[in-house]
């Protein structure tokens, strides 16, 4: 069975997409969960780096961290306030159905 996608949601993503992934059998984490609170995006992409989740945000500073080359296994990046938690839910079981973690490493996918 191939690997599947997992994610983490910073501190800012709703939790209530962590929990309607988790009922369709996702793994998730979530920043509160793993007590990062108040850590700086760095701290946030490097555990998602080393968990190999793809980090779902709200928070354009981890676009700068992808352009100034910071390694990770992916970037879902929804603008705050552009998608429904409906719309960003069935765009990352989008990400989740079609794409395999090797093919988030390093990659920014715009929700």
């Amino acid at each position: 069975m191939p690997e599947k996608i997992r994610f983490h949601l910073d501190e800012n993503v709703s939790i209530a997409i962590a929990r309607s992934l988790r009922k369709r059998g996702i793994d998730v984490s979530t920043t509160a969960e793993q007590n990062l609170i108040q850590s700086t995006d760095e701290d946030q992409l490097d555990f998602a780096r080393k968990e190999g989740r793809v980090l779902v945000t709200h928070d354009s500073d981890f676009l700068r961290l992808h352009d100034q080359g910071f390694s990770h296994c992916g970037i879902a990046y929804c603008k705050l306030g552009s998608r429904t938690i409906g719309q960003i839910i069935k765009s990352l079981l989008l990400i989740y159905e079609i794409l395999e973690p090797q093919e988030m490493i390093n990659n920014v996918e715009f929700l």
